[in-house]
Order: C-alpha cells, then structure tokens, then sequence
C-alpha cells in the first residue's frame, strides 16, 4: 500500500529525496528549502529490505530509525510524504510518485550506495525531469577536496590522508601547528591484551529500551521477516536523535579512558568491551561525526581520557571513516569486481549459524547473530581472516558483512570488507593484506584456553584451523605475496619450515575444507 500526503493544490516545487540512512534534517534539507512548494519524500519497501538478506536487527534499526525521522518531521510541521509497500521496490515508488505529481526539480543527497545513485538517477530520467544531486554535508571531508587529496599520489594511504584531515579541521593540533604529544599516531599504544586475568569490570553501554514504535516494528519484523538470520531478544540499539547524543555521552564518560589501550583486544562472552558502538548512530546520520570528534578531543582537555584513547578514536572517524568513503566514490563500481586472490569457495553454511569447533568463530558469530554487531577486530582478524585463509569468493564474503551487522552501510562496509578484510583490491586501500595464524588470536584474547584446537600446532589433530590454513596460504598466494613490500618477513618464516611438514600442511588444509563443505546447515536464500 502507497500512503501518501497529498501534494497540496497548486504546488510545483521541488521533491527532496530523503533515504534511510540521512536521518538529519541538516543534511536532507535544501538551504533555498520552501515549505510552502516543497515536498520531502521517504520510502520504506519491503522489497528493499528483502535485497539483503539483512539480519533482523540491522533491519528494525533502519525500519523505526526511519519511522521515528518521519514523526520528527511531522512534528516540525514540514511537509512530507512517506510511502510504503510491501511489494514495492524503492526505484518503483518513486516511480509512482513523479508519475502522480511532477515537481520541478528532484533533489537528492548522495546516497552511501552507488547502486542506489544509479537506480534513482534512472527513475528520474526516464520522467525527463532535473535531478540535483548534493553532497552530503555529514562528511568532513567533500569528494571534490578528496580527490584533490588522491590526484597524483603513487598509494592512497589512510596515514597521509588522516594527517592532512588533522590540519584541515584544527583537531588534536597545538598553536604552532604542531599535533598533541608530539606524534600524529599513538597506534603502538592501541594495541593491549588484556592478559589472564582479563578485562575487569567493563561498564556496559546504556540500554536504549525500545519505546512502543520500535516495540511495532520488532513485531513487524518477526512475522514479515522470520526467516531472516538473527535475534530480536537484545534489542536496545539507539534509533533517534536524542538516544544517539545519551550514547555518546555514555562511551565518552565510561569508556573511552581506557578504549585506546585495548581497542584491539577481544574476550569471549564480552560483546561491547570498551568500544563505543556508535558507527550505526553516526551511518544513518543521527550523530554527526564533528560533534563526536569534538566531545572525544574535549574529554582529553579536560583531563578526563588519555591522549592514546582519543588519538586512536578520533583516528577511526576522522582518518578512517572519511577516507574509505572518499575511495569507494573514487574506485566505484570496478571495486566491487577486485579479487585479487582469485578466490572462488562458497562462504560457509555455519556463518549464519554460529556452530562451529573454532572458539574465537564461535564466540564471534553468537555475538553477532545475538546483536547485529561485532567490534572491529573481531570482523578483521576473526571473521573476515578466516574466510580469507578458507578462499571464499570476496563478493561473498561482502554480501555476509552487509546482511549481518547493523551499521552496514555499502558507502564504508564494501571499502572495509572487500579492501581491508579480503585485500581484494590487490593494495588500493591497504598496505598489506592482514594475514596471522592461530598465535595472534591467542595473544589479544582469551578464546583459545576454551578451544579444542591448538593454536602453536600446525599439523595433526590438534592443529588450528586458522594456524594450517595460514601457513598454507602463504604457499598457495605466495608469488602474489612476494610483490606486498611489507610481507616479506612472513615468507622468510615460511622459508623455515621443510618440504616434508609443508606438505603435510597442505595435505591438511584440504582435508579441513573438504569437513568444512561437507557439513549442511540453512543457507543465505538467493537475492
């Protein structure tokens, strides 16, 4: 069904496209915006929802982070039309709509989905009607200033670029123009485990218990969705403003002090550490990344968080978060085709799941499958590493990250999975790809005291999963490793190890992917 408000009598103003993930009225809305002749649109599709096979979190974010935008809207008395269907494509609705009532002008904010942009610009061309396209305003830094920044560099390096982010904002930067501390990167600081006696006590985010809306949509969602991966049980992500701004004072107050030193450690059982869970607020826009850099740097002022802690979370939005956006519009849509390794293997049936031998999988997984979420490292060096030591065809892998967790959005989930995760890419955002054995998830956590599988051991029973296939990688990939610049002193340790073990590895690794594959269990339905 199409519910609309009615374009009043007489108006012939603009149509402002407002998607799902720009929930800001300072960024949808035009500066030359006229309430008497313009018109803001938003649709919510079931068709859309079903594109990805999304878990059921990520969907009830987008869907009441959507609703509870369109009663804002309401509520300010601006003129909007929000249209739903359940048997209607996004591109289908707008269709309907400049099919009903002709503006004089579409105008629509970058989308974070190229595809998207592709879609709509075909709607609206086929209507011979302008489209304005405006840049998002939620950004620090804009494609055009991006591109500078890339134009005639030999490697676009997350470093280079954070640095020249750094200077352009004034953040973390003294009179003389010199940065706090002395030192752009305080990354050799980020890296703590937590040892054997683990985190300690760890104060968990604030819940955001969902209000009646949200309470509709988890319904709406269990019985439209219900064979859609994931639980509902946990739900308590922010989906508005002022929940969002309650989240960011909350992280900055208990857990940021210490975020820095252990921003990469992991520890089974515990899901949200100290990290901030505020990259889904801030992807749908209803946190601005100014603001949460901003509160971050004042903490340090003010004496509340340690210069580490804030560097390295300021380094994630300021440096990360601008600079895989700026490449993904730069490399777009050739990126998503990259496979650098050729890989081709299915991803395995148990990543819906979670059941598996593998501890630190497991661990990951019923975290994920639980809440819609993982921190980073655990997507990096846990998930994303092992389907990259497995062979799993890159796009797989991506379409896994996009279905699974809920800040996914394809503008910073592609760049991250594809990219950095797989090193698809052949190098184009990372230096290196992130290739490790079972030895490193035994250092930053605690999974492997839990596991039947031995991380030091590289053959017999025994052996971990992530240790054989590593080493068996390095083999397979190794005259395409040989040209990384930064690889070299892991084929020198390959080196070490005789003929004979190594094909006794080899014979091993096999023999793991054969089990793997032949297991059953409930696979992702084609899209």
């Amino acid at each position: 069904m199409l519910t609309t408000l009615p374009w009043r009598s007489g108006m012939s103003g603009n149509l402002i496209i407002v998607l799902g993930d720009q929930l800001n009225p300072d960024v949808v809305l035009p500066p030359d915006f006229d309430a008497r002749r313009d018109m803001l649109w938003m649709a919510e599709s079931a068709v859309e929802a079903r594109r990805v096979w999304s878990h059921k979190a990520r969907l009830v974010l987008f869907i009441s982070a959507m609703r509870h935008f369109r009663d804002q809207l309401r509520a300010e008395r601006l003129p909007l039309i929000y249209a739903q269907s359940r048997d209607k494509s996004l591109e289908d609705l707008l269709d309907e709509q400049l099919a009903n009532h002709r503006p004089q002008r579409v105008i629509l904010t970058r989308p974070g989905d190229w595809h998207v942009l592709q879609a709509l610009q075909n709607v609206v061309s086929r209507h011979n009607l302008v489209l304005e396209i405006r840049e998002d305003a939620h950004f620090l830094c804009s494609l055009k200033d991006f591109t500078s920044w890339a134009e005639g560099r030999k490697q676009w390096r997350m470093e280079h670029f954070y640095r020249y982010m750094r200077r352009q904002t004034q953040t973390l930067i003294n009179a003389v123009g010199e940065p706090y501390g002395g030192q752009w990167n305080f990354d050799q600081q980020n890296r703590r485990a937590f040892g054997r006696n683990g985190p300690g006590f760890i104060p968990r985010p604030v819940a955001v218990p969902p209000d009646e809306l949200t309470q509709d949509v988890i319904s709406y969602v269990n019985q439209e969705f219900s064979d859609h991966p994931g639980s509902l049980d946990a739900f308590d992500w922010p989906v508005n403003r002022e929940q969002s701004i309650a989240a960011l004072q909350d992280f900055i107050e208990h857990r940021l002090p210490v975020f820095g030193d252990f921003q990469d450690a992991m520890w089974t059982g515990q899901t949200w550490l100290f990290h901030s869970r505020l990259s889904a607020a801030m992807n749908l826009h209803l946190l601005a990344p100014q603001e949460v850099i901003r509160a971050a740097v004042k903490a340090y002022e003010e004496g509340h968080a340690p210069l580490a802690s804030v560097e390295g979370f300021v380094r994630q939005i300021l440096g990360w978060r601008e600079f895989v956006r700026g490449l993904y519009w730069l490399k777009m849509p050739d990126w998503q085709e990259q496979n650098y390794f050729g890989h081709s293997r299915p991803l395995p049936d148990w990543y819906w799941t979670g059941e598996t031998e593998m501890e630190c999988l497991r661990d990951a997984l019923d975290s994920t499958l639980r809440t819609g979420y993982a921190h980073h490292i655990q997507r990096l060096m846990v998930t994303g590493l092992f389907s990259l030591l497995l062979g799993v065809a890159p796009s797989e892998v991506e379409a896994w990250f996009h279905a699974i967790y809920v800040d996914a959005v394809s503008w910073v989930e592609l760049p991250n999975t594809l990219g950095m995760s797989q090193f698809a890419d052949g190098g184009a955002l990372a230096s290196k790809p992130y290739l490790a054995s079972g030895a490193y998830i035994q250092r930053m956590s605690n999974a492997c005291e839990h596991c039947r599988f031995n991380p030091k051991q590289r053959i017999g029973d025994d052996a971990c999963p992530f240790t054989v296939l590593y080493w068996n990688f390095l083999v397979e990939q190794r005259l395409l490793l040989q040209s990384v610049p930064r690889f070299a002193m892991q084929l020198k340790n390959l080196d070490r190890i005789s003929a004979q073990e190594m094909r006794q590895i080899s014979l091993q690794a096999k023999s793991m992917r054969e089990r793997i594959y032949s297991s059953t269990g409930p696979r992702r339905p084609d899209r």
